[in-house]
């Protein structure tokens, strides 16, 4: 199948320079002429390009570099930018390619037993994957029980027989690179029941067991899986679904990792880099001490080397700006003023739950989402011990005022940093509110105890309300 591709070699090469260079690949593709094809390849989940080359009257061309390839899945593209096959580069850069459009999958490889080998896999995998899924859809319309039996069983047949072909693979040619592939594939088969503590099923031992045995037969050093769309997937499955995800348990499993991977430059590089990008932004609250944790550790010391000094100083100044407004940490003190400017600081006030609301009344997000805030506040909050400490970020003071006024916000606790603290904090060198609580867009929630202790941010006036009624309901227990 053709897929259009968009390469996305400016995203690697803003987090770090990547050598591409030793090879000499004849391709010849019919029925193009006289028009540029690519070489690509897999980066994760990003797909780049390493050459490009033009294909002559006679459909040929060739791809050619004084230094080899890094070891990995590759593709070719046509001219239209759409990925026509993909191919094996291992050891043996040195070979010839034939293919038409007409006839793909299909590619006669001369000079590379690797790719010979990885074309037979996938023209068998192709012919038995036909053959499941036609079993599958005669299954659904089975007539009979004895006709489902059938073909339940033609299909575990199947299913057998491509198990067989993967463990021949790895036996014959354990090292090669279509090997290593298909050790990335395997998932644990967890024991029967019977074979559990005690010889019944045990949930938790089945979970223990699938875990410790995810990444068997998978080397952390083999900085191959990295150029290929496997080993990305499989990271994510084992970070999502068998690490708890609380930020220091994924802690434990990243130092595991980049431990391990350590004597490889080109794996520590990659997870290095993937878990900062998904850790920078996490997707649950708390997280985001996970990125903290790493750039303390690691780029902090000078392990990560590799980043361009643009990346670098984005990473900098996430990190600062995150390490004083992780979640269980005591908030820093906001020094403000109120709508009489009079001094209005947070830790002058007392109260069993804050909730500090950073907003602007210029932004159309707030417009929308502040006088919800005040409903709940009003109907809800307030006889909760909540107090609300309302920031005004931007939009001037007088367009501020008259918000306040129009939508009757009233018992928040209205505050604004007058530019004089501005300037103040500038010339000591303190950092602002806005680096403090991470504050580059609004509307911001936080939610603090009664000791200015975080217990959740970012989250939606909603989400905080569940989060009110669960500590609430825990106090009520205790």
């Amino acid at each position: 199948m053709k897929r259009k591709i968009i390469f996305c070699a400016s995203l690697l090469s803003t987090l770090f320079a990547y050598p591409q260079n030793g090879y000499n690949l004849k391709l010849t593709l019919k029925p193009y002429t006289n028009a540029k094809v690519y070489l690509g390849y897999y980066y994760g989940k990003l797909k780049a390009v390493a050459d490009s080359a033009m294909l002559d009257a006679a459909s040929t061309c060739t791809f050619k570099g004084k230094e080899p390839l890094q070891g990995g899945i590759y593709f070719i593209v046509s001219p239209k930018k759409e990925i026509l096959f993909e191919l094996l580069l291992d050891k043996q850069q040195n070979f010839s390619m034939v293919a038409d459009s007409a006839t793909l999958p299909h590619v006669v490889f001369t000079g590379s037993p690797d790719n010979t080998m990885f074309q037979s896999y996938t023209s068998f995998m192709d012919k038995n994957g036909k053959a499941i899924t036609a079993a599958q859809s005669d299954l659904k319309n089975a007539k009979n029980k004895k006709d489902s039996v059938a073909l339940q069983e033609k299909i575990k047949q199947i299913n057998s027989e491509i198990q067989q072909y993967r463990d021949d693979v790895e036996k014959k040619s354990p090292s090669s690179l279509l090997a290593t592939l298909l050790r990335a594939l395997k998932e644990p088969v967890v024991p029967p029941a019977d074979k559990h503590p005690g010889g019944k099923y045990d949930t938790a031992f089945a979970y223990q067991y699938y875990k410790s045995h995810f990444w068997d037969g998978v080397s952390l050093t083999d900085d191959r899986l990295i150029r290929t769309p496997l080993f990305e997937p499989k990271l994510d499955k084992y970070y999502k679904d068998l690490v708890s995800p609380e930020s220091d348990s994924i802690n434990r499993e990243v130092d595991m990792m980049l431990l391990f991977s350590r004597s490889n430059k080109e794996m520590f590089k990659y997870l290095l880099i993937h878990f900062v990008q998904k850790y920078v932004n996490p997707e649950y609250m708390g997280q985001d001490a996970v990125f903290v944790h790493i750039f303390e550790k690691y780029i902090n010391t000078g392990e990560a080397d590799f980043f361009t000094e643009k990346y670098r100083k984005f990473i900098n100044d996430r990190a600062y700006s995150l390490m004083a407004n992780l979640v269980g940490q005591i908030a820093p003190n906001l020094e403000m003023v109120d709508s009489l400017d009079k001094p209005k600081p947070l830790y002058g006030e007392e109260a069993d739950f804050f909730v500090i609301c950073f907003w602007d009344p210029t932004c159309s997000h707030c417009k929308e989402t502040v006088p919800k805030v005040d409903s709940i506040y009003q109907a809800k909050w307030k006889k909760e011990g909540v107090k609300l400490y309302g920031v005004m970020v931007d939009g001037g003071r007088d367009l501020w005022l008259k918000f306040i006024h129009d939508h009757n916000l009233k018992d928040w606790i209205h505050v604004y940093q007058t530019q004089a603290q501005h300037d103040a904090d500038a010339k000591a060198g303190r950092p602002d509110y806005r680096q403090l609580y991470d504050v580059y867009q609004t509307p911001i929630l936080y939610l603090l105890d009664k000791n200015k202790r975080i217990i959740a941010k970012k989250l939606t006036y909603l989400q905080l309300d569940e989060v009110i009624n669960l500590k609430l309901k825990n106090a009520k227990s205790n």
